[in-house]
């Protein structure tokens, strides 16, 4: 599952869903995503720091980093709806702000990378494995982390078989009519939230997960993740002993995991450079 997208022509629409996901973004979600960071990273502020945005989709952990204080929040993404959401997100809330830039790059472009400086904080969450050429992006991404500076990312994790099938489910999403791809959303949403629903209702808590969603994902819409994991493409995948590998042999240290436990999903990691 580790090589390159074979049809980078086929590509899923993030920006789209991120922009409709802005339309139900509230002061909560954001609130949990700045708790997200602090939990992961283990502070309470980014003054005095420095953080990319590698990859920004919504705009919403920009947003996060700035709100911790961040000396400067540098956010770019590959496509053009994503970038326009981010912009969004600073015009609603920080419309005059000069230190946090906003910019059209992609990970895949060594030569647009190599013109930035490090930075203290480099988040790049559920993004390179979209690339089409995950590995690349990775090694493209490394020496963007200051020496003593965080990387924060999540790659999905590699089930084999289901890799697989999901791999091509997605590939169906996007080469689907936008009129028939209800076809596919409906069965996966079915697939992906049916049993625990079934069990909430069972106990006497209908939708209690999907509910409470923001809270335990990083402020994040449910269903706008169910659509971005079912049409996210394209779409690579890794065991955690494999992104552990990579990253201590260009000397970065494993500060905090979690993983999937076998499941799908994104496992998490944050590393810090020696």
């Amino acid at each position: 599952m580790n090589q390159k997208n074979k049809d980078p022509e086929v590509r899923f629409e993030f920006g789209a869903n991120w922009n409709r996901f802005l339309s139900v973004l509230d002061e909560t979600s954001i609130l949990e995503a700045v708790d997200s960071l602090k939990k992961a990273l283990n502070v309470t502020t980014l003054k005095n720091k420095s953080f990319l945005d590698a990859g920004s989709g919504s705009g919403l952990f920009s947003l996060a980093a700035y709100r911790l204080g961040a000396d400067r929040v540098y956010s770019f993404d590959y496509d053009p709806k994503s970038v326009a959401c981010t912009e969004e997100l600073k015009r609603r809330y920080f419309p005059n702000a000069k230190n946090w830039e906003i910019e059209q790059g992609s990970l895949l472009d060594k030569a647009y990378l190599d013109q930035l400086p490090a930075f203290d904080v480099t988040y790049s969450w559920g993004v390179l494995h979209h690339t089409g050429d995950m590995w690349r992006a990775m090694e493209n991404l490394a020496p963007k982390i200051e020496k003593n500076g965080f990387l924060f990312i999540s790659i999905y994790n590699d089930q084999g078989l289901a890799s697989r099938i999901w791999m091509k489910v997605k590939r169906l999403y996007n080469i689907c009519p936008v009129p028939l791809r209800f076809l596919i959303l409906i069965p996966c949403t079915v697939k992906l939230w049916g049993p625990i629903t079934v069990w909430e209702f069972c106990k006497g808590t209908p939708f209690k997960k999907w509910r409470e969603y923001a809270k335990k994902s990083r402020g994040m819409s449910a269903w706008h993740d169910v659509v971005d994991w079912v049409g996210g493409y394209p779409f690579e995948v890794a065991k955690p002993e494999q992104v552990f590998e990579f990253f201590y042999q260009r000397d970065f240290v494993l500060t905090q995991m979690a993983t999937m436990a076998g499941g799908h999903g994104c496992n998490q990691f944050v590393f810090s450079r020696k």
